[in-house]
């Protein structure tokens, strides 16, 4: 089994978590989705940053029969899938688990903390 495919179970159910918590969003969408790309643009460079040098210093290697051959920097490409799946599933999460208000501010007092 290569890199890619073992990816591959991890990307859908992503997408799929993804798809669901934005067809709950309320309208609009547009600050959420640029919140989301705006974390992926960053969390994507800090991985091929931080990936290329682990595997340049030899923490990491990969089995180069396994790899698809395509790199960014020298982090294989499917090294970025598990950047994509905690882009996607955390906040995809964060709206769907129980107890969430996605979009609105609550005003009622019992709810908020004191600050101290």
């Amino acid at each position: 089994m290569t890199y890619l495919l073992l990816c591959i179970p991890f990307l859908a159910v992503a997408a799929g978590l993804a798809a669901w918590a934005f067809a709950r969003l309320p309208r609009p969408r547009g600050r959420a989705v640029a919140a989301v790309g705006i974390a992926a643009a960053v969390l994507l460079v800090l991985t091929a940053v931080f990936d290329s040098i682990m595997i340049g210093v030899g923490l990491v290697a990969y089995d180069p029969a396994l790899r698809s051959g395509v790199t960014i920097g020298l982090a294989p490409i499917e090294d970025f899938a598990y950047t994509v799946v905690a882009v996607l599933a955390l906040p995809a999460l964060w709206v769907l688990l129980p107890g969430r208000r996605v979009g609105r501010r609550t005003t009622d007092p019992a709810t908020r903390r004191e600050a101290r």
